[in-house]
């Protein structure tokens, strides 16, 4: 096993393990209706954005799906205002009026998510245009779910970049269902990379949700975009252990099983990177992630609810 700088493994952990915990105790406060949206957690899948986020400069820009808590937060989004906003309360990211499928946050540059598959793929591209024209050095990531890849604004947004040299990164987060239909009933075969490569653009398979692989991957292709190189592609092979939205394990639903997500777990950059800490490292770490999480969700908590006049805010722009 190649040797890793501490310090890279802590940060990760880190991250990892926020979102981890953070969706976890959302998927204990579930069943209390507290939470006023629908949630599709990405408990198993962090290590992509995780991985890819740590490889990005701060004003670079982040857009994300209806599963988007893990790249909400690997880009540096505040945990309060997120359960605040799930919450639907005023303080939260979106002024309580989104929730957990609209996470937004212009300090960190996260373009606010969208709930239709693949109608952000596009409005990650027309960021990356803006920066080719301003001729500035920043960049766009663009999350989705495989179902998104079979969206025409998917290979429509591929070929407009492609043709422009922008500054995107499109990630694929391929979890292996879109919703409940395997991708084996969906694709003739699993080569997406040879599919996206005839646009012109290099492209990456990291095929265990390894966090290393995902994030030196992703750094290499930055620097390549950064220097004019144009768009790169990365397919992360991950797994969603809970339902594709709610808060439970849906294995006896019928359409996959516990033995198909074991190797998955077994795999789990969660408890891998944990394993690579001292112990006391590794407590400190978990006691600040379990505090922010009891500081979040006592601010969502006690956060109050949207004024009426609320409503009539931001329905037309200004």
């Amino acid at each position: 096993m190649a040797a890793h700088d501490p310090r890279l493994v802590r940060t990760l952990y880190r991250s990892l393990r926020l979102i981890r915990r953070a969706e976890e105790r959302l998927a204990e406060i579930y069943p209390s209706d507290k939470i006023k949206s629908p949630v599709h957690l990405s408990i198993g899948q962090e290590a992509a954005s995780v991985g890819v986020c740590d490889a990005l400069e701060p004003d670079d820009v982040v857009s994300a799906t209806y599963r988007g808590h893990a790249a909400y937060l690997a880009k540096g989004g505040s945990l309060p205002a997120m359960i605040a906003e799930m919450y639907g309360k005023a303080t939260g990211c979106a002024a309580g009026k989104g929730g957990s499928m609209h996470l937004v946050s212009a300090e960190r540059h996260v373009i606010g998510a969208s709930a239709v598959v693949g109608t952000n793929i596009p409005i990650a591209v027309g960021h990356a245009l803006a920066f080719r024209r301003q001729g500035r050095d920043r960049v766009v990531v663009c999350f989705f779910g495989d179902g998104a890849t079979e969206e025409g604004v998917f290979y429509e947004s591929l070929n407009f970049a492609a043709l422009h040299r922008l500054p995107v990164l499109f990630v694929c987060e391929n979890n292996h269902y879109a919703i409940h239909e395997p991708l084996a009933k969906r694709w003739a075969t699993d080569r997406l990379g040879e599919r996206v490569a005839t646009y012109g653009m290099k492209t990456h398979l990291v095929p265990d949700a390894d966090v290393f692989a995902i994030r030196d991957g992703a750094a290499a292709a930055i620097a390549r975009m950064r220097a004019g190189g144009g768009p790169e592609f990365m397919e992360c092979r991950v797994y969603r252990w809970r339902e594709h939205v709610g808060p439970n394990e849906d294995y006896d639903a019928g359409y996959r099983s516990r033995d198909e997500a074991v190797p998955w777990m077994d795999g789990d950059q969660v408890a891998r990177l944990a394993a690579m800490l001292e112990a006391d490292v590794r407590a400190a770490v978990d006691a600040e992630v379990e505090a922010e999480i009891d500081a979040a969700v006592a601010f969502a908590e006690t956060s109050p609810p949207p004024a009426p006049d609320a409503l009539f805010a931001h329905v037309f722009a200004g």
